[in-house]
C-alpha cells in the first residue's frame, strides 16, 4: 500500500433481501473509483444486513440474508459479511452501525500495532479478510457504501434524524454507485446538508448499465421464473432448498410500518 494514501472500509447496510450480483458489483465500482482518487486504498468491504426488526414486508428471516450472502462472497478475497447488525433485538440505525464499525477498526489497528495478531482473529466482528494497517499507520476510515436510490432516503420524512444524516454524511462520507435513471448529483444540490458536505461524496457512474434489483429477483421467483445470472448459483440453489420468496413469504411484515418510522414518530411524541 502506497504509505501515502488513506486506508478505507467500505460499508454497505440494507436488506440484501436477497444479495444480488448488483449488490457485489457495487463494490469493485466502488474501489476502482476510490483508488483512482490517488488518495485511498480499499483495504476492505463489509456487507451489513439490517436485523428482523426492520419490519420491512417480504423480509426473510436475518439467518436466511446472511447465509445467502456468505455464499455470493466466497469468490471475494477482500469483501465479507458482517452478522452483528443482524443479530440485533431492534432495528439499528446506519450511523450506529458505522460508529462500532469504526470502533471495531480502531481496535484491530491498535492490536496489529502491537503484534497481537491471535486477538485479532478473536475478535467478536472483525471481518477475517480485511487487510490490516501497516504498524505505524493509520485507522481505516469508513464509508457508506450506496446506490444512488439511496440518496432519496434521505428525503422521506421521519426515516432519518437530521444529526444521523450529518453524522453519515460529514464525519464519515458516502460513496454512491450511480444506477438506472436516477440524478445522484441533483440530490446533493436539493439538499443543504448533503451539499455542505459534497466533498465528502464520492459519486461513482456505472457505464456497464445493469438494473437487477432485490425487488425484481423476489417477484420473478414468486411466479416460479428464472433469476440465473441475476444472483450466484449457490444463493439460487439455497432460495430452492429453504423455499424463500413465495407468495406467503411476501406477506411477512404486511402493514408494518418501517421500524425507524415507527421509532422516530415515537421520539418525535415524546419531545
Amino acid at each position: 500500500m502506497a504509505t501515502h494514501r488513506v486506508p478505507l472500509v467500505l460499508l454497505a447496510c440494507g436488506s440484501f433481501n436477497p444479495i444480488t450480483n448488483q449488490h457485489m458489483r457495487l463494490f469493485e465500482l466502488a474501489r476502482d473509483h476510490m483508488h483512482s482518487t490517488g488518495k485511498y486504498q480499499v483495504v476492505g468491504g463489509i456487507v451489513s444486513p439490517v436485523s428482523d426488526g426492520y419490519g420491512k414486508q417480504g423480509l426473510v428471516l436475518a439467518r436466511h440474508r446472511i447465509a445467502m450472502a456468505k455464499l455470493a462472497l466466497q469468490s471475494s478475497n477482500w469483501v465479507t459479511v458482517d452478522e452483528w447488525e443482524s443479530q440485533q433485538p431492534d432495528w439499528t440505525a446506519t450511523a450506529v452501525t458505522m460508529r462500532c464499525t469504526t470502533s471495531e477498526l480502531l481496535i484491530m489497528a491498535i492490536l496489529y500495532s502491537q503484534n497481537k495478531s491471535l486477538t485479532l482473529r478473536l475478535s467478536r466482528r472483525l471481518p477475517h479478510c480485511l487487510t490490516p494497517p501497516p504498524p505505524s499507520g493509520p485507522c481505516p476510515q469508513v464509508k457508506l457504501l450506496c446506490g444512488a436510490d439511496f440518496l432519496e432516503t434521505f428525503r422521506i420524512p421521519g426515516l432519518w434524524q437530521d444529526d444521523h444524516v450529518e453524522e453519515v454524511v460529514g464525519r464519515f462520507g458516502l460513496v454512491c454507485v450511480s444506477r438506472g435513471g436516477l440524478e445522484p448529483e441533483r440530490a446533493v444540490h436539493v439538499s443543504d446538508t448533503l451539499s455542505r458536505h459534497r466533498q465528502n461524496i464520492f459519486l461513482v457512474r456505472e457505464w456497464v448499465r445493469n438494473e437487477t434489483s432485490a425487488t425484481e429477483v423476489r417477484r420473478a421467483l414468486r411466479r416460479d421464473l428464472s433469476v440465473k445470472y441475476l444472483i450466484p448459483d449457490s444463493v439460487i440453489e439455497y432460495i430452492h432448498q429453504h423455499k424463500l420468496y413465495t407468495q406467503d413469504s411476501e406477506r411477512i411484515n404486511k402493514g408494518t410500518v418501517l421500524r425507524p418510522l415507527a421509532k422516530h414518530a415515537v421520539e418525535s411524541l415524546d419531545d
